[in-house]
């Protein structure tokens, strides 16, 4: 299978015609979190390689009882999420119920991804004390935690240290939503930079959001500050121009100094250690990464997938089907 494919471990039934198409859109999406997790040369181990190894499983809501609810999360390198999130309607409509701005299948993908990548890199990588002085106290009991969230909702003032209402949940939810939105940050900026974006509105007299996307968003070398002012620009003009056309802002977020501090620490645990190794050692590290068997109870007919090598050229996530 493909580097994408071969971490599936549930897919759904494929005899039902409304299950492939939600399933369609679900690949999609893991295919734009793959383009910037391999450029940024980020360990892929599936689960025949490491026994936390990453694994998706996309899951239905049972009919037949009525009261089987899949819920989208993480647990130890498995990431579930729920078929209907593919659904536009539904997915519009949990996302007005529970008060969010954003709720998206990439940023699900993004999120998840962030748990495991927490485990990987902060958990087992040594990079747990410098984490634990960003984001907080990770050994505080989580669940508890959520259920404060969710009856109280989070602490007054949260929009000047987190960057979501739910990352100030607890530390693990910070640390994946401010994963998440490095993702939506350096994939719109490379995608930006190939299309040879330069944002300098007349209205600015002292270029603060004047920005030229020429850079690498993906390099080691580029500084966190200059990714920061670059997306504070972009993202301006385009949540301008979405409102020009009577529609919501694609990126309704502020991003506060501490957030943007969160931000440069998971840009240099991005480029610390085995990402520093040559991005063509690490993309045929990938290539030759042994493929894993499609397993699970909800599969049916065959599996194939369209998607063998890795985009270049424009940031084509979406067309790789």
């Amino acid at each position: 299978m493909c580097l994408c494919c071969r971490h599936n471990l549930v897919v759904p039934d494929t005899s039902d015609a409304a299950n492939v198409e939600l399933w369609r859109k679900m690949e999609v999406a893991k295919r734009r979190l793959f383009y910037t997790l391999i450029k940024l040369g980020l360990p892929l181990q599936t689960r025949d390689e490491h026994p936390e190894g990453l694994g998706f499983q996309f899951l239905s809501d049972s009919p037949a009882t009525g009261d089987h609810h899949v819920m989208t999360g993480h647990d130890d390198g498995l990431i579930t999420i729920a078929l209907v999130e593919a659904d536009d309607a539904e997915r519009e409509k949990r996302r007005t119920s529970m008060g969010e701005p954003y709720r998206t299948l990439l940023g699900h993908f993004r999120h998840e991804v962030g748990h495991w990548y927490w485990d990987r890199l902060v958990r087992d990588g040594g990079a747990l004390d410098q984490c634990r002085q960003t984001f907080g106290d990770d050994s505080q009991d989580y669940g508890e935690a959520l259920k404060t969230h969710y009856a109280n909702g989070p602490k007054p003032g949260w929009q000047n240290e987190f960057v979501s209402h739910y990352a100030a949940s607890h530390a693990w939810e910070d640390f994946a939503e401010t994963w998440a939105h490095y993702l939506h940050i350096t994939d719109t900026l490379d995608t930006a930079g190939a299309w040879g974006f330069r944002v300098n509105p007349k209205v600015d007299r002292e270029d603060v959001l004047t920005a030229k996307v020429n850079f690498d968003a993906y390099g080691a070398d580029t500084p966190m500050a200059q990714i920061a002012d670059s997306w504070l620009a972009l993202s301006s003009a385009l949540n301008s121009l979405n409102r020009s056309m009577g529609a919501p802002d694609p990126y309704p977020f502020v991003l506060a100094e501490p957030v943007i501090q969160k931000l440069g620490f998971v840009h240099d645990l991005v480029h610390g250690g085995w990402a520093t190794r040559p991005r063509i050692e690490r993309a045929e590290s990938l290539r030759r990464s042994s493929p894993s068997p499609l397993r699970g109870r909800e599969t049916s007919g065959p599996h194939q997938c369209g998607y063998r090598g890795l985009p270049t050229g424009l940031n084509s996530g979406h067309l790789v089907q």
